[in-house]
């Protein structure tokens, strides 16, 4: 049950934090107009995730996929709001 609820709190958080990352920081840079941004970086944090993972006794394989799936899916709708101009606050 543990092991759930880190998973899914990984999975939001790196969501999170990656969708913020994105839209904020690389929107005025060129590797937000690939395609495969979010793919890639989904695997990537899997990959770095796993030897974390495989530490821990509490968490397994399941956490690192929640938290690339979470990375991949921040990256690919970071990369969409980056692309739209940031609103203006209306009086």
């Amino acid at each position: 049950m543990f092991g759930l609820i880190a998973a899914g709190v990984a999975g939001v958080y790196g969501h999170l934090k990656s969708r913020t990352f994105v839209g904020q920081r690389l929107r005025y840079t060129n590797i937000v107009e690939k395609p495969a941004l979010g793919l890639w970086a989904g695997v990537g944090a899997s990959v770095l995730a796993a030897p974390v993972v495989a530490v821990l006794p509490f968490v397994g394989v399941g956490t690192a996929i929640a938290i690339g799936v979470g990375v991949g899916t921040g990256v690919g709708l970071g990369v969409h709001d980056a692309k739209e101009p940031p609103k203006l606050i209306e009086d």
